[in-house]
């Protein structure tokens, strides 16, 4: 033990009688601070950069999210433009359509004269027609008894007759017509109001 303590006091009294040593001994205290204070920095811009990759993986998936659900209502608007394209030609065609059914109403009991056969040639290309329509999805509106709706119908006329509830649809005075299930045109009605 004492052989232990001579080597400390020896040691010591090296130090305290060369200064080259406390020199050193302070450069590397000098130096060993720098380093604590780089480690610091250091950690501060690794936590920085931890807490941007984080807010930048957070943009990332919102951004991802945002073009999921971009891709769905763009799917979803092609789909419905898909769905309804020929209703132009279709709301087009129905006048045509509604002068051919008027022109069929007449009677061709009588297929000898010439007006008979004129007319079964209309009928058949009424026919054609309205099978054109019923492949494209278009579908007549006409509800005569059944309550109006105004979603489906227009009242044009109101009659009083007795038989028949409050707002019920007496008479179709122009059809209407849906496309899948949409109207494109309504139906032009004649409903019951009863007086009170």
């Amino acid at each position: 033990m004492a052989n232990k303590d001579k080597k400390k006091e020896n040691i010591k009294e090296n130090i305290e009688t060369k200064p080259e040593i406390n020199e050193v001994m302070n450069d590397l205290d000098s130096e060993i601070e720098n380093k604590d204070q780089e480690i610091e920095v250091l950690r501060k811009e690794n936590e920085n950069l931890k807490k941007l990759s984080e807010e930048l993986a957070n943009k990332v998936k919102y951004t991802q999210a945002e073009l999921i659900n971009y891709r769905k209502r763009k799917d979803e608007e092609v789909e419905k433009i898909k769905k309804y394209c020929n209703q132009d030609i279709i709301v087009d065609l129905l006048p045509v359509i509604d002068n051919f059914e008027r022109a069929v109403k007449y009677d061709d009991n009588n297929l000898e004269d010439a007006f008979s056969k004129f007319l079964s040639g209309f009928k058949i290309m009424f026919s054609d027609l309205n099978n054109v329509l019923v492949k494209y999805g278009v579908t007549p509106i006409s509800r005569v008894g059944e309550e109006f709706d105004p979603k489906l119908e227009q009242a044009l006329l109101t009659d009083k007759v007795d038989g028949h509830n409050e707002d019920e649809v007496l008479e179709v005075l122009l059809k209407g017509y849906m496309l899948k299930d949409r109207v494109i045109r309504p139906a032009t009605v004649k409903i019951n109001k009863i007086d009170e």
